[in-house]
């Protein structure tokens, strides 16, 4: 056992350890966790540590040495037990992609930030304002695969957790007051339903930032850059950006250097760079400049709808009373509705709580708190 301000923490390393742990969770009602990942230092990123607090126990479990994690299953998926999280959008995909866990009675403390009208929602920012902590953000960025791992990091691990369990109490009990506690729960129930996305083959620049401006046979340039730099990173167990910056990939598919002199010309990588991979990718540029014109790739492009007119006016009427009521709940306009909310109620005009009702996108407590508004509002349209 290691000490943690207060409280100790024991590491969690064997099946007979977890299997204990497993056994004491099942008496908790409220518990934190927070999860440390390798995404800065690998291809495939996966959880290399699960810290979990609670009042009387608060455990680091090393999921490189204990990869099955099916005894706690059964515990996160446990609707009775609350699990606390901040931001845990990367923590809910993480822990379904590595151990197919599915959490039910999620809190995330980030979320409340957010609907108590809080600006700064980093969790070192909270903790600062609410129990003027500063967390020790040394080890952030580290690689959390390396094994053993120094003690100072683990106990930076064991230490995060805990701060959640206070904070939660807190933020709940001023959602409370305000009446936006049950808001938050539903935010929280999608949110603990979000998954990694799936494998699948659409060409890579379907998802690079920029792609969209490139003429096709630039495009095509970009796809095999992208191909053979997934290849490298692979092989060598690093993330793309560690082979590659996606600046560097664009800047070769608009200069489409063909060999080595062209290539140290176009400034787009350094000569380190060149010396490991230039010939790969003069050879790679070749091919895509090589590919026929029927075989070029196309950029998907959907023509927006022209908006009808009425469907322009309610959305300028929505808007101001969006950030009109933002204002009055001192929250960010974006949680009261997003701009394609907006959109999606100017366009099916809802003039009455059936109508309301009917509109799948708009949650549960906006159709609640907010639906008699939107509808007074539509009615004044023109």
């Amino acid at each position: 056992m290691k000490n943690c301000g207060s409280l100790n923490y024991q590491i969690i390393d064997t099946a007979s350890k977890l299997k204990d742990v497993a056994l004491l969770l099942k008496n908790e009602k409220t518990i934190a966790v927070d999860l440390e990942a390798d995404s800065m230092f690998h291809f495939k990123e996966k959880v290399c540590l699960v810290q979990i607090a609670t009042k009387r126990i608060n455990v680091v479990i090393d999921t490189l040495q204990i990869k099955d994690l099916s005894l706690l299953k059964p515990f996160f998926a446990n609707r009775d037990i609350k699990k606390i999280f901040h931001g845990a959008d990367y923590d809910v995909r993480s822990l379904y992609r590595d151990f197919r866990i599915k959490i039910n009675n999620l809190f995330d403390t980030q979320i409340a930030c957010m609907f108590s009208g809080i600006k700064g929602t980093g969790l070192d920012a909270v903790l600062q304002q609410r129990f003027k902590i500063k967390l020790d953000k040394r080890f952030q960025k580290k690689d959390w695969s390396k094994r053993p791992l120094p003690d100072e990091m683990i106990e930076y691990a064991a230490c995060d957790a805990i701060y959640l369990l206070p904070l939660a109490a807190i933020l709940e009990k001023e959602l409370a007051e305000k009446g936006r506690l049950s808001w938050v729960y539903e935010e929280c129930a999608i949110l603990s339903k979000v998954r990694p996305p799936a494998l699948n083959s659409d060409p890579l620049y379907l998802k690079f930032k920029g792609a969209g401006r490139l003429n096709r046979r630039c495009l095509a340039v970009l796809e095999y850059l992208l191909q053979s730099r997934r290849k490298i990173a692979k092989k060598k167990d690093k993330p793309l950006f560690k082979i590659f910056s996606n600046n560097s990939m664009i800047k070769l598919a608009e200069a489409k250097p063909v060999n080595l002199r062209q290539l140290k010309k176009s400034n787009a990588l350094s000569a380190r760079q060149i010396d490991m991979y230039g010939n790969v990718l003069v050879e790679v540029i070749n091919k895509a400049l090589n590919l026929p014109e029927n075989k070029l790739p196309v950029y998907p492009r959907t023509k927006a709808p022209v908006e009808k007119p009425e469907v322009k006016e309610r959305m300028k009427a929505l808007k101001p009373w969006r950030d009109n009521k933002a204002k009055a709940l001192e929250i960010n306009p974006s949680l009261v509705l997003t701009k394609a909310m907006i959109n999606t109620l100017a366009i099916y005009n809802p003039l009455d709580k059936s109508d309301i009702e009917r509109i799948k996108e708009l949650k549960n407590w906006q159709k609640k708190e907010f639906g008699e508004d939107i509808t007074a509002v539509l009615r004044k349209v023109k």
